[in-house]
């Protein structure tokens, strides 16, 4: 199970360590995480929706209507994360 990928960039390896920051990061960008997602998964948007596989593990986001990330999808990210093994790994 992957920890810190090494194909990551230094940019989505910084996404990954806010959305599992403690307390909850607001101010972690939507298009970094979607970015992050599709570098690790599979993403797919329609009709405001998005569905995001990652492993074996999918979820479906509605399309952030701001800047940031809210903090429910925070949390269900790093739950979806943690299943398909990955983790920041300080």
């Amino acid at each position: 199970m992957p920890t810190m990928p090494e194909h990551l960039t230094k940019h989505h390896r910084n996404t990954l360590r806010q959305i599992f920051e403690h307390p909850v990061s607001h101010n972690i960008e939507w298009r970094a995480v979607i970015s992050l997602l599709e570098e690790i998964g599979t993403v797919t948007e329609r009709d405001g929706k998005v569905a995001v596989t990652v492993g074996s593990q999918t979820e479906n986001f509605d399309r952030a209507g701001k800047k940031d990330v809210g903090v429910e999808t925070v949390i269900s990210l790093r739950h979806m994360l943690s299943v398909a093994g990955y983790d920041p790994g300080d």
